[in-house]
């Protein structure tokens, strides 16, 4: 196998280069706290902000350096779509469902953008638009008709690109055309991250990184809960589990309802502006239309190629994971068949099994989880309802709520049958395509 790496290589992700890691202390553990955070991600960390800003006192508790997770790794993409598609969700539980679902997934993504821009945060942070690059000529159809009907119900815009027009958005051959939707966007996940984290310890959170939290009891009297950490016992009158793809079995009703999964990404070198500008003229996220996605994105602060896919192989090692990942992008954008990689990394991200995001309180404790693939906005959107929802804010309400949080008998939070999944979201893929419809 021919050297993909620059000298210069990491196996960390891009995102660290300009929003590193740090140590974060929380000082002395106080004996109790208002609200105590578990995992110090966007949900994590907006649920803490909007607490302590209302006067509480707030600790966030994680296992590892904030930030180590989801919330420094992820692609930066801000979108406001589902796995689970509209028309479908729409056919199966009314209009009146699906259109509440839809919009709230559109205040999250516009509640994002305006809470950046409130609180001035500087993550690159733009409505770039989005391409949905059809694999398919039945999957260019299916892409047709969902988008359609989300734009007669909510007004949602979009603009289908035939097969011989797609140069026009990206240096490919390999999709069958497919829909820009011009309002989409992206930031830098890292800065963004790193931003909430420096409002919430100016607003007097205290954050205890490589901390875990070990169990939740309930309290005999006084606060409501017990919880155990590696620093030692506190309490607290409400407590947030904001932990996704990283929930530990310490945690087993919420194990139990979230699908753990590795994702892989990586960035390439510096690239000529020429010949970065030719592959996505208009600087577009992309994502391709199967259910294991491929997906692409200029980076916000260089002259680098951002892409990633293969989600779920099970794959550890540096070269192998850069090998498939490579071969992605040659297949997709030959023009960079010989380009060489500077970041390959992997983060944990979570599903469920109704393919929908979960919000809500078991037995006293908060949650808001199962991304499925929408993570910065819903992650911040969901921290800041459970917080509303703790202060007896009505604004704290929100669709996802009404929704049981569906698990399976014996599953404990190993998730043994991805593979199989993975096969069978693979063969659903080629079997649209060859039919020609759903």
């Amino acid at each position: 196998m021919k050297d993909l790496f620059t000298t210069d290589f990491k196996n960390a992700p891009y995102w660290w280069d300009a929003a590193p890691l740090t140590e974060s202390a929380g000082g002395v553990m106080a004996p109790s706290y208002d609200a105590i955070v578990i995992g110090a991600g966007y949900t994590g960390l907006r649920a803490a902000l909007t607490l302590a800003r209302a006067g509480r006192s707030v600790a966030v508790f994680d296992k590892e350096r904030p930030g180590y997770g989801a919330s420094r790794r992820n692609a930066g993409f801000l979108g406001r779509t589902l796995k689970k598609s509209y028309v479908d969700l729409k056919a199966a539980k009314g209009i009146a469902y699906a259109t509440a679902i839809y919009r709230d997934l559109s205040a999250a993504y516009d509640g994002i953008l305006a809470f950046i821009e409130e609180e001035g945060i500087d993550c690159h942070a733009v409505r770039c638009g989005r391409l949905i690059a059809a694999t398919s000529a039945a999957h260019y159809a299916v892409l047709e008709r969902e988008l359609a009907g989300m734009k007669a119900d909510l007004g949602l815009p979009y603009a289908m690109v035939p097969r011989d027009r797609l140069r026009e958005e990206m240096a490919t051959d390999l999709y069958d055309g497919g829909a820009v939707i011009p309002d989409l966007g992206s930031l830098h996940p890292g800065l963004y991250h790193r931003g909430l984290m420096t409002r919430a310890l100016a607003a007097g959170v205290a954050i205890f990184g490589n901390c875990a939290v070990t169990a939740i009891e309930q309290a005999s009297q006084g606060d409501r809960f017990r919880i155990i950490t590696a620093a030692g016992a506190t309490r607290a009158r409400d407590v947030v589990v904001a932990t996704n793809g990283y929930t530990p079995k310490s945690l087993p009703w919420h194990a139990r309802r979230v699908i753990p999964f590795v994702g892989y990404m990586a960035a390439t070198e510096p690239l000529p502006p020429e010949l970065l500008e030719k592959q996505l003229p208009h600087r577009r996220t992309v994502i391709d239309s199967n259910l294991d996605i491929d997906f692409f994105r200029p980076a916000p602060d260089s002259p680098r190629l951002l892409f990633g896919g293969a989600t779920a192989n099970g794959l550890e090692d540096p070269a192998t994971i850069a090998a498939l990942l490579h071969g992605r992008l040659a297949r997709a954008l030959p023009d960079l068949a010989d380009v060489k990689l500077s970041h390959v990394w992997t983060g944990q991200c979570a599903g469920t099994f109704d393919m929908m995001p979960h919000i809500g309180c078991h037995d006293g404790i908060w949650y808001g989880m199962g991304y499925n693939f929408a993570g910065v906005p819903m992650g911040s959107f969901f921290g800041l309802k459970i917080a509303q929802k703790i202060l007896g804010l009505p604004a704290g309400t929100s669709a996802f709520e009404a929704a049981t949080f569906p698990t399976l008998p014996l599953y404990r939070g190993n998730p043994w049958f991805l593979p199989l999944a993975m096969r069978y979201f693979a063969w659903k893929d080629a079997k649209l395509a060859r039919s020609g419809g759903p």
